[in-house]
């Protein structure tokens, strides 16, 4: 037999400095609700951190720290902040009840204290509350539900971009996990490092618009067919850039400039140096290494070991050398991200 769950009785506390008030609270309403209970703005932030109540009934005029100060240091931490606070005061005055609101309360009960009044604000104030923490949690729920849908979108299109380039395998994700490690090494926030991890993956988006002759040649492309090819980092570009969020602004800089070289001899725009956007560079250095270590049908894999003298060779011409030794400092992670990609290729 499924045991039926008891209902949850909500909990509220009470802060406030008289006795007697306090136990006029608990006879109002200890039949239905649980009650915790305290004599001092002090002991009341403390009691509310431990309880988490779903209600605060909180006198104004308190000595040392009085109701007022007590609401603003809850509303300051983020675990009691959507607490919902009512204040039950002595203090009837429409000035004192405006403060009140503007401070963050949801209600202002006057002393003395009417028991059906002060039930009804409870029972109204805690339902209203439910709802809020309803709508929270199904916010919640879509913002997840979208976050998912926005990885998974990411990803289709950095495979889009290699969809007829059948020979890279696992290429977009390793290289990517290279540059997320890279942009780390460099100092980069966890955040930014992520998002270039993503935006990585998108870095070849404009070979959609390459023919498949092209990309699917068995061989070296001739002159003719290089610039056709090249066209893709502005492709991709112009693909990339009409998306606003932090990811693809960083995707479409990467997918334009990953081609560019530190001597200014790369393309589309020959930028040189530092006027290349730092994420290219991080991209363009996991891209070559992960290139030179990869088969393809016109070539062998090159061992770590040379990809790594190559790096060295190409420092200052084609690649930025402080990157390119930040890559080689970080060898032994740079090596673990490839048997685990590699593992993966070959499932």
């Amino acid at each position: 037999m499924t045991d039926i769950p008891l209902p949850r009785i909500p909990k509220i506390a009470a802060i406030d400095d008289e006795p007697a008030n306090l136990q006029l609270l608990h006879d109002v309403l200890k039949s239905d609700y649980q009650l915790v209970f305290a004599r001092s703005g002090e002991d009341g932030i403390a009691v509310v951190q431990k309880h988490m109540p779903d209600l605060i009934l909180l006198d104004v005029m308190m000595p040392k720290m009085d109701g007022f100060e007590v609401i603003c240091r809850l509303r300051a931490n983020p675990e009691t902040a959507q607490i919902p606070v009512i204040f039950v005061t002595a203090r009837g005055d429409q000035e004192g009840e405006e403060e009140g609101l503007v401070a963050g309360a949801v209600d202002y009960v006057t002393k003395p204290i009417r028991p059906r009044i002060l039930t009804a604000r409870v029972r109204t104030h805690l339902a209203l509350a439910d709802q809020k923490n309803s709508y929270r949690q199904e916010v919640h729920e879509a913002t997840s539900k979208l976050q998912k849908s926005y990885y998974e979108a990411i990803h289709m299109l950095g495979s889009a971009g290699h969809y007829n380039d059948s020979d890279t395998g696992t290429h977009i994700w390793r290289m990517a996990a290279y540059s997320g490690a890279l942009a780390r090494a460099a100092l980069w926030n966890v955040e930014d490092a992520v998002t270039l991890e993503l935006a990585a993956t998108m870095h070849d988006m404009g070979k959609v618009g390459i023919p498949d002759s092209i990309l699917r040649k068995p061989g070296k492309l001739d002159p003719d067919e290089w610039v056709i090819m090249k066209r893709h980092a502005e492709i991709g570009y112009d693909i990339l850039s009409k998306g606003s969020s932090p990811v693809f602004v960083v995707a479409a800089d990467v997918a334009r400039h990953h081609h560019e070289r530190w001597d200014g001899s790369g393309y589309p725009d020959g930028l040189a140096g530092k006027d290349i956007p730092e994420a290219a560079r991080i991209v363009a250095i996991a891209d070559v290494f992960d290139a030179w270590t990869m088969a393809r049908p016109y070539k062998q894999a090159w061992s770590v070991d040379r990809a790594f003298e190559e790096l060295r060779d190409v420092a200052g011409t084609h690649l930025d050398p402080g990157l390119v030794e930040l890559f080689i400092g970080i060898r032994e992670e740079i090596v673990f991200l490839k048997e685990c990609w590699d593992e993966q290729d070959a499932a």
